[in-house]
Parts: C-alpha cells; sequence; structure tokens
C-alpha cells in the first residue's frame, strides 16, 4: 500500500483549486461567514452522492443534475437556509446561485455545484449572495480554505477539513476536504455537506465508483441523532493537474486512489461524530469475528446510534445490556452466547483530536474493561469503567467470534445541550 501523507490545507491543498468564504447577511444575528464558494482553474471530472431522504432541497436536486454530466468547476455554498420544502421559487433560487457563480467566473451553469444548509421551509435570500457574489470571487485564494469552511458550519462548534498527499502512477497526487454536519446526522448517502477536490486524473467513471465505495465504511457509518438530512450532499471534484496518467479502470492506480480516499473521509467521518450537536464525547464502536463486513458494519452503527447506549455514555454508566439490546434488535445475524463487549479510552482522550502527517491513528489504551463475556454480563470493577467512559474519546468493542470480518461506526453521547440546540433552533 502506498503511503499516506496528511498535510494541511484543506480544499485547495491540490494544484488549481483556491476557495473563499464572505458574511453575505444570510441568516440576521450570524455574524461570521455564511457563504463559501470552492473553484477549479480547470474544468473538472466529478462524482457525488446525495440525501436518501425522499424529501430533498431543492440545490441538491439542482447538482444531482450537474453531477449527472460528470463535470463541475465550482461549488457555492450558503448557510441559514437549506432551501428545501421551498417549492418552485426554491428552484429559482438555486439556479440563480449558479447563474451568478457562473458569470463571475466565465464557467457554465451547469457546470456549478450548489448546496444549502439550515432551516427547512424558509426561502433563501438570494439577492444578498447576488449582491456578494464579487467579493466571494475577490477573495478566492491558497490561503481561501480557512474562510471557505468557516462559511459552510451551522451548529459545529469546530471547522472540519482535512487534506493528503499520495502517489499515482510516479507522480504526487493530492486531495482535500471541508465538510459540515453537528445534528440531522442519519448518514446514508452522503454527508451534511461534504466537499473533495483532488488534482488526480481520474475519470468521472471511476471518481463515482470510489466514492460510493468509500462511503460505505466511513460517512454511511455516522449517526449522531438518526434523523437523515433533507440536503445530504457529499461531492468531489478532479482537474488532472497532477499530471498522472487518467484513471480509467480498477487496478494499482485506482487502489491508490480509493485508499487515500478511505483515510481522508474516515477521519471526516470521525469529526463529524466527535461534534455532534450538544455531545461531550466520540464514541467509536469497533465490531470484529462477523461473518461478513455489512453484519460488522450494521452491529457497530446500530449501537451507537441506540439513545439508551448513548445516555449511558453521557452519564459514564457501564450499562452493557443497552449495547446487546441494541445488536438484537438490529436484523443483523449474530450469536449473542458468542459475544463479548469491551470499554477502552482513546490515550490522547480528546474527541477534538489532531491529525498528524499519519493521520488519527486510532490508538487505544490497554487499560480496556470487559464487560460482557459470551453473552453473560460480568462483574467489573465500576469505578475503573467510569474512569475509562469519564473519557472523552470512547472505544465500545465487540468481539462476535463468528467470523473474520471487522466493521466500525462512529457517534456520540446524547446531552442535555441536544435538545436546548433542537428546541430552539429556529431562532
Amino acid at each position: 500500500m502506498a503511503e499516506i501523507k496528511f498535510i494541511d490545507g484543506g480544499v485547495t491543498a491540490p494544484q488549481g483549486f483556491t476557495a473563499s468564504g464572505y458574511h453575505c447577511g444570510i441568516k440576521a444575528g450570524r455574524e461570521k461567514n455564511d457563504t463559501a464558494l470552492v473553484y477549479s482553474e480547470k474544468l473538472c471530472n466529478a462524482a457525488g452522492v446525495f440525501t436518501s431522504n425522499r424529501v430533498k432541497a431543492e440545490s441538491v436536486k439542482y447538482t444531482q443534475k450537474v453531477i449527472a454530466k460528470g463535470k463541475a468547476q465550482a461549488v457555492i455554498v450558503n448557510v441559514g437556509y437549506a432551501n428545501a420544502c421551498t417549492g418552485e421559487e426554491g428552484a429559482k433560487v438555486a439556479q440563480t446561485m449558479a447563474d451568478v457563480t457562473a458569470n463571475a467566473m466565465g464557467i457554465n451553469a451547469d457546470q456549478v455545484i450548489v448546496c444549502s444548509t439550515g432551516i427547512i421551509g424558509q426561502q433563501v435570500p438570494v439577492e444578498k449572495i447576488v449582491s456578494n457574489i464579487d467579493n466571494l470571487k475577490a477573495a478566492l485564494s491558497k490561503a481561501g480554505h480557512e474562510e471557505a469552511r468557516i462559511g459552510i458550519m451551522t451548529t459545529d462548534t469546530m471547522y472540519k477539513e482535512c487534506a493528503v498527499q499520495f502517489e499515482v502512477g510516479g507522480k504526487i497526487v493530492t486531495m482535500g476536504t471541508m465538510c459540515k454536519g453537528s445534528g440531522m446526522i442519519h448518514i446514508n448517502m452522503g454527508t451534511m455537506l461534504g466537499f473533495i477536490t483532488t488534482d488526480c486524473a481520474i475519470s468521472s467513471k471511476m471518481l463515482d465508483k470510489a466514492l460510493h465505495e468509500s462511503i460505505l465504511g466511513t460517512y454511511n457509518c455516522v449517526s449522531v441523532d438518526g434523523d437523515t438530512s433533507t440536503n445530504d450532499t457529499l461531492t468531489i471534484m478532479a482537474n488532472g493537474l497532477a499530471g498522472n496518467k487518467e484513471i480509467k479502470s480498477t487496478g494499482k492506480d485506482y487502489d491508490a486512489f480509493l485508499a487515500a480516499l478511505n483515510a481522508l473521509n474516515k477521519i471526516m467521518a470521525m469529526k463529524i461524530a466527535a461534534d455532534g450537536e450538544g455531545a461531550s464525547r466520540l464514541v467509536e464502536c469497533t465490531v470484529k469475528g462477523a461473518k461478513n463486513v455489512t453484519i460488522a458494519r450494521g452491529l457497530a452503527k446500530e449501537i451507537i446510534r441506540s439513545n439508551l447506549v448513548k445516555a449511558a455514555m453521557f452519564g459514564k454508566d457501564a450499562n452493557c445490556g443497552r449495547i446487546l439490546c441494541a445488536m438484537g434488535y438490529s436484523g443483523f445475524e449474530f450469536n449473542p452466547d458468542k459475544t463479548s463487549v469491551y470499554f477502552s479510552s482513546k490515550e490522547n482522550g480528546k474527541r477534538y483530536f489532531e491529525v498528524t502527517e499519519n493521520g488519527n491513528e486510532s490508538v487505544y489504551s490497554d487499560d480496556s474493561i470487559e464487560v460482557i463475556h459470551n453473552g453473560i454480563g460480568l462483574s467489573f470493577d465500576e469505578d475503573k469503567a467510569e474512569k475509562i467512559l469519564s473519557s472523552e474519546a470512547i472505544e465500545i468493542f465487540v468481539n462476535l467470534e463468528d467470523g473474520k470480518a471487522e466493521g466500525q461506526a462512529w457517534g456520540c453521547d446524547l446531552t442535555y445541550d441536544y435538545v436546548k440546540i433542537n428546541g430552539d433552533y429556529r431562532s
């Protein structure tokens, strides 16, 4: 496997990409950037995945048409209003956002990815974006990822970005990303909003294949609150400026690209889970010994999405019966009589982890505690368990002894603050 090196720079780390963020005043009371623009100097091959919710935002509908053609050169994003449940007027807003971006950048409107996020059912004051598009264009730069990553945040408390370098066909290839997501997260096809850029030369068909393959073990393994958003969008643009021979089929080069994409997307999935609305803990669940990967991932996700498990994590309560209970109603095959469960804490103890050159290595401490063995609850040291569960980063480890497959999922605890945030969201 080729070496993957984590670097700074987010979506502007790859060659040919610039970005900007700007405060257009879209929603009263917001003082930080509320709009972001990402631009490639060269037309890109593109792919995307979108929400499985039958209720789709108008921006999603528009961007699906763009992605269907396999080409894109710019991304325009607003926060504050989701442009969902907005009908014909909302469709015109999405088109207007594409039109003004295209006019400013000298490209075609069907090459502009349009995204919105925020309150559902209210119209986006698109005139505020129209009147500030020149400011967004003027601010485009390699350093602009720092403003863009802020411009896509809603209830997020931390920006989320990452970038990697790796080798394809003897050329150094760079891939960068930024995303937002904190609440209404039960991902099933994408993330709340995510954008990936790369200077790799790769066809739209292989981009689509890689993206759909990658999300299965990364973004689709995240759940904060069980709600799948109307706006989930994850797109990738590849401009080919790295100069490698274009990837048009599976093989060594495709495998290197997919490995880098998986590494990038796993970090972002963990960052979303760590910043779940009101969260105080990142909860990672690893299921080993399953008959296949689908079962392992499915059980892991069912555990971290359980409100009772999430509440126990908040209360530092090693209530292990809730874990087996969640597995039992999941619909996935396993043998309870061979199942063992452990708790451990991440060595650095922080949910807002730093991404090092080698990525987040997910190293958990040796100080773990077994709470269930072969389906039977054990007597264990409650003080030790509480100490482990007091960490900001917790692992629930499940061993099934049914096979050799492994899967992971990421979530967070359920706190009082989650209710406060969502009980007062529109204001």
